[in-house]
């Protein structure tokens, strides 16, 4: 039963598919060319980001109030013979 139900569908969709509506608005050219100028955009923006986060220099300056306690003599720090 499931295959008479499913050509019964496809024959009520064979007549909408070779309808043709000239009033329809579409894109067109003027869409493609608008949303390929924004992609365009978009990509030159994410390039310009990219290079100007290369030049951010992340490495932060130690906090002067808090004191670095001495390496101790066990823990890398050269012995003194």
């Amino acid at each position: 039963m499931p295959d008479m139900s499913a050509s019964l569908a496809v024959t009520h969709m064979v007549p909408l598919a070779a309808e043709i509506n000239n009033d329809k608005v579409t894109p067109g050219v003027l869409g493609f060319i608008v949303f390929a100028a924004l992609a365009l955009g978009v990509w030159m923006l994410m390039k310009s980001m990219n290079r100007h986060m290369g030049k951010v220099d992340f490495e932060e300056a130690p906090d002067p109030s808090v004191a670095t306690p001495a390496a101790a003599p066990g823990k890398g720090a050269p012995k003194n013979a």
